[in-house]
């Protein structure tokens, strides 16, 4: 498919997650078959200010294209301006969050809260659109809440006024990530848009995969916490989709060898404080499942040095092999 100018060559992509899919991770999904990747989401007002852990996120690596900048704010010209810096990080796409649920972004006006006013939608992708030179696509959810569904009449909003492609959670910001998310929205979306429509929200293996294709005829699925402590689902919805096959899953030892890599990503680009901090909570998604892993996953919450990690990724081995 292609978005705007923009070839994707593929029909699973990894969702912009605040908090997980940073450099390292995404790096991780395009090695096991991501075939576009969306950073976490920005503040325009943070690259405003110039702000440097505003521009960490923006970093992008060789590997990664096709890769977007999501950039989040609710007044247009401040989205234009931090749209236009954004592209010192050569994305090949800006993406805008309108369908971010939690409170301290909905809370003040931005991500789904948009959603309450469509045409402020549609201001705010104009500004962007005309500000950059490379695509701009939106993400949106199914509504703010059961008195604005208005997933679709802001995406023609956002259509008419230059978005590119559609991304959107079948589920309000009120329900979060419940009750089942909603795929009907999804397949409206499709039929009353010319721009391709991006599916996401209960992802999680390559059934689902194929019956959301199926369902909808979305033309890209987009998957998040399905893809946490598993980046290998990218692999096993690819092989499925291609060839109807049910790959087998990673074994454990391939589980804690792209764990340790992706530790490893982490603290090479934020540091080993910061990395290891952060790095915990990765663990915890990739031990899930592991015999054992109530007492590794305490072990995981107490590290501060990647040295400390290694020993015990040794210790579950012994565990595992014993």
């Amino acid at each position: 498919m292609k978005i705007g100018n923009v070839i994707i060559n593929g029909k699973v992509a990894l969702a912009p997650m605040a908090g997980v899919a940073d450099r390292a991770f995404r790096e991780i999904c395009k090695e096991y078959g991501a075939c576009y990747t969306v950073s976490e989401m920005v503040s325009s007002k943070g690259i405003s200010y110039h702000n440097e852990k505003t521009a960490t996120l923006m970093e992008i690596s060789k590997e990664e294209h096709p890769c977007a900048i999501q950039i989040f704010g609710n007044d247009p010209e401040t989205m234009a301006l931090a749209g236009k810096s954004a592209l010192q990080f050569h994305p090949d796409i800006i993406d805008i969050n309108m369908g971010c649920p939690a409170p301290k972004i909905s809370g003040n006006g931005n991500g789904c809260a948009l959603m309450k006013t469509p045409k402020l939608c549609g201001e705010i992708v104009r500004a962007v659109a005309k500000a950059v030179d490379i695509p701009v696509t939106v993400k949106i959810r199914k509504g703010y809440n059961n008195k604005y569904l208005t997933a679709l009449e802001v995406a023609k909003y956002c259509e008419e006024n230059g978005a590119k492609a559609i991304t959107i959670h079948g589920r309000t910001a009120e329900q979060m990530y419940k009750p089942v998310v909603d795929w009907e929205i999804i397949a409206t979306l499709k039929q009353n848009l010319t721009i391709p429509v991006i599916g996401n929200g209960d992802i999680t293996d390559p059934l689902s995969a194929e019956a959301m294709l199926k369902q909808t005829h979305c033309d890209m699925l987009m998957v998040g916490r399905g893809s946490l402590g598993n980046p290998f689902i990218f692999r096993e919805i690819n092989a499925y989709l291609s060839d109807g096959k049910i790959i087998p899953k990673a074994t454990n030892t391939e589980k804690l060898s792209v764990m340790t890599e992706h530790i490893r990503k982490i603290c090479d680009y934020k540091g080993e404080r910061i990395g290891m901090k952060e790095a915990r909570k990765h663990i915890t998604y990739y031990l899930k499942g592991f015999y054992g892993a109530a007492a590794f996953r305490d072990e995981a919450g107490k590290l501060c040095t990647y040295g400390e990690f290694l020993l015990l990724i040794d210790k579950i081995r012994y565990f595992l092999k014993n």
